[in-house]
């Protein structure tokens, strides 16, 4: 009998493995060695041709002691972008999640696909669809308007302007930040206790007293959670986006980390410095991480772990 439930054990073990050993692998692939190989050229100078040569933390105390354009452009553009975009995309997502909420099953369901469309375009599609309609000449869709109500005389380069291009890179990702959060939102919201809704309408509250007093309270936990799992990528800000609207004239103003490890690690081919500046950028991610974990743990007990 105790051979016998040895041998169903170890078959079940055997299956387990079997179903792990792809996510594993990928996982390995993909994600582990890259990450192992990154940290190990971070304390080597590599330059491709000749094998890397350990440096120690030189480029660490040069990216933290020398490069005066990370912290005075590129760090200050990342942490801006962050502030705005981060709480701004919850705030909206919530706020349309809601308003979602009020209509009809069919019409919430079409407008829900429409709303999460933008996220499953992907970055590059949303970049030049940006670039599209922010583009420099008469052809551009917002020049185009403007000259037509002759608000303007000439067209404006939107894209090679310092002044203008951090605040387009915002408005193009709050536009498309109703990702899976916004769903999650939105599905939280659906399956609240009608009752609650109920006794606070026999109260005589408003539906924006309701609002505030009901269903943000009851779907606060779905919002720290997603908050929590997007945190690992705060500092991370989408690459792609940027990198097809901005030019050498607009770096100043929107290079930010993730823009600024490929036009050092790859395109100047420091890729020593480049892994540097990424692992610098990912232990900043984790740091806000594990704070902001400890701080919903003990406000809410409600936590990643």
């Amino acid at each position: 009998m105790q051979r016998e439930k040895q041998s169903v054990m170890a078959e079940d073990a055997g299956h387990a493995l079997a179903l792990l050993l792809p996510y594993g692998l990928l996982f390995s692939i993909f994600i582990a060695i890259p990450i192992a190989v990154a940290i190990y050229l971070s304390f080597t100078y590599f330059d491709l041709v000749q094998a890397p040569t350990f440096a120690g933390l030189y480029n660490y105390i040069t990216l933290l002691t020398q490069d005066t354009v990370f912290f005075r452009n590129v760090l200050p553009n990342t942490v801006k972008f962050a502030l705005i975009v981060g709480p701004g995309g919850y705030v909206i997502s919530f706020l349309m999640a809601w308003m979602l909420a009020q209509i009809q099953p069919l019409p919430r369901t079409l407008l829900a696909l429409l709303l999460y469309m933008p996220s499953l375009a992907g970055g590059v599609f949303i970049g030049v669809l940006w670039r599209t309609i922010f583009s420099g000449n008469q052809s551009g869709y917002v020049n185009a308007i403007l000259l037509r109500w002759n608000i303007i005389q000439t067209p404006i380069q939107f894209l090679q302007s310092p002044d203008f291009l951090m605040s387009i890179m915002i408005l193009v990702s709050l536009w498309s930040a109703m990702g899976i959060g916004f769903l999650a939102m939105l599905a939280g919201i659906l399956n609240i206790n009608e009752e609650l809704y109920e006794a606070a309408y026999i109260d005589g509250a408003t539906r924006l007293q309701v609002m505030w007093h009901v269903t943000l309270p009851s779907i606060i936990p779905t919002i720290t959670i997603t908050l929590l799992l997007n945190l690992g990528n705060m500092m991370s800000v989408g690459f792609e986006k940027v990198f097809l609207m901005y030019k050498e004239a607009t770096y100043e103003t929107a290079d930010v980390i993730s823009t600024y490890v490929y036009r050092r690690g790859l395109a100047n081919a420091e890729y020593s410095f480049g892994a540097a500046v990424g692992l610098f950028n990912s232990v900043v991610n984790f740091i806000l991480l594990i704070g902001f974990n400890a701080i919903a743990r003990k406000a809410g007990d409600t936590s990643l772990w």
